[in-house]
């Protein structure tokens, strides 16, 4: 098992039933639920923002990535839209996330359907520096394909 840390959650509109959770010993994120009145139905090229029903509470140095499913991916097209999507340590509202269905059918979204996961990953504070050149390396500049198929 990797490294803990605590991750204090807020469930903003009732029980439990909200609360993220790994699903295997191995899974490298938790698992997010649609918070949702009745159904949302994204339609076919769509995208909607489905609450979570949670707000977090994490460490300084910690954020949290709102990642796709892989399952609701190769099922239904259907993935999340600024993935990942960062949640910042300092942020204290709710937990969206944006879904964008790219199948083609309708994809009704309810309550308690597992949408999306937040993997936990620290981050650094960078400390930016302005240089007139920068050091050489083999690859230099080579951008985008630069090594074929």
């Amino acid at each position: 098992m990797g490294a803990e840390c605590a991750i204090r959650v807020r469930l903003l509109r009732g029980g439990d039933d909200s609360l993220p959770a790994y699903q295997t010993a191995g899974s490298a994120g938790v698992d997010l639920k649609a918070d949702v009145d009745g159904e949302i139905v994204i339609p076919p090229m769509g995208r909607a923002m489905i609450p979570t029903g949670i707000a977090l509470s994490m460490p300084p140095g910690v954020e949290g990535q709102v990642r796709p499913r892989s399952g609701l991916a190769i099922r239904h097209g259907v993935t999340c839209l600024n993935a990942p999507g960062t949640i910042d340590s300092d942020y204290r509202g709710e937990v969206f996330v944006i879904l964008a269905n790219f199948g083609e059918e309708p994809f009704p979204v309810r309550r308690g359907d597992r949408i999306a996961q937040i993997v936990f990953s620290r981050t650094l504070r960078a400390r930016l520096e302005v240089v007139s050149e920068l050091e050489g390396t083999p690859r230099g500049e080579g951008g985008f394909g630069h090594t074929g198929r």
